[in-house]
């Protein structure tokens, strides 16, 4: 399996004379305050209290104040729960969980269909994350797909799915900034290896995550377009909308298939044919937002040997 991440453009360095202790430290604080969108002095004390360590000072900057009034101050701050919760058979209340309309072709547990989500979640947007992230957790608890791909995560919100999402391996592309995910259901998907492929000539800080966990034979050399595969079946045709998607404000309607998914069929051990290929994200949360500003992809894979 094969993911792409990509992190925003560091700022240029300080000057040439600069110590390299503080040159580093320069860089922190901008990509700090990029990804938490404020200001540089705010950027600079969470990373000072917290070591200079990025993780640790994103996951402070938006983790929950322990006191009432705190909270009501900071609303869009993560609330997670204290011990790991089984995310495939948690019981929610979260009124998205009532809104979502499955498509009917959730999995059969025999092992007959192979299924996967990929979903550009839109983590560097602050506005609503909290309840947006529980929007996201709640189509994964509904689905449980075999694997999922997502895109643009940041390490606060990763650090919530591995609270919330106990019954899967998460593996990141990077640990700062933006990245990407792949999360593998420890019952149903078995880890063989992992890299990751840097691009050196990225200016965006892009990389390509590898995770290899099956072995169906050899692979031929024709590779597909799932979507046009089944069709070019029109209530999936586009994944970013913003005629229907409203999260990000644009006036113009733009309509695009920015997230696609390739398949490359494997030799004679096993088969395996893209069965369906749904949206998922179409519902407002009761925030008034969607998910993320990109809808998701649900795919099913029959399985055949």
């Amino acid at each position: 399996m094969e993911h792409w991440s990509g992190l925003g453009a560091r700022p240029e360095a300080a000057e040439e004379e600069e110590e390299p202790e503080v040159k580093k430290r320069r860089l922190l604080c901008s990509e700090f305050a990029s990804v938490a969108s404020c200001d540089a002095s705010v950027a600079q004390c969470y990373l000072t209290e917290n070591d200079w360590e990025m993780e640790r000072a994103l996951n402070s900057y938006f983790e929950p104040p322990v006191d009432e009034s705190a909270l009501e101050s900071r609303p869009q701050t993560f609330s997670e729960p204290e011990t790991c919760v089984d995310l495939t058979n948690e019981e929610t209340t979260d009124s998205t969980s009532s809104k979502i309309s499955p498509p009917g072709n959730i999995q059969p547990e025999d092992g007959s269909v192979f299924s996967f989500i990929t979903w550009n979640i839109d983590g560097l947007d602050l506005n609503n994350l909290p309840e947006r992230a529980r929007g996201v957790c709640s189509y994964l608890t509904l689905y449980s797909p075999d694997v999922v791909f997502l895109q643009e995560v940041i390490p606060p919100y990763c650090s919530y799915l591995r609270k919330r999402a106990s019954s899967y391996e998460i593996i990141t592309g990077n640990e700062e900034g933006y990245f990407t995910a792949i999360m593998l259901k420890k019952s149903r998907v078995k880890l063989k290896s992992q890299e990751i492929i840097p691009f050196p000539s990225t200016k965006m800080m892009r990389n390509l995550l590898c995770v290899h966990v099956t072995k169906c034979g050899g692979l031929p050399n024709n590779i597909l377009d799932v979507w046009e595969f089944l069709g070019k079946p029109e209530h999936c045709r586009y994944t970013w909308d913003t005629q229907m998607n409203s999260n990000l404000g644009i006036p113009s309607t733009c309509k695009l298939r920015f997230d696609r998914i390739f398949f490359r069929a494997a030799a004679e051990e096993g088969h395996i044919i893209p069965r369906s290929l749904d949206l998922l994200g179409l519902e407002k949360l009761d925030c008034g937002r969607f998910p993320s500003d990109h809808w998701g992809l649900l795919c099913n894979l029959d399985i055949i040997l």
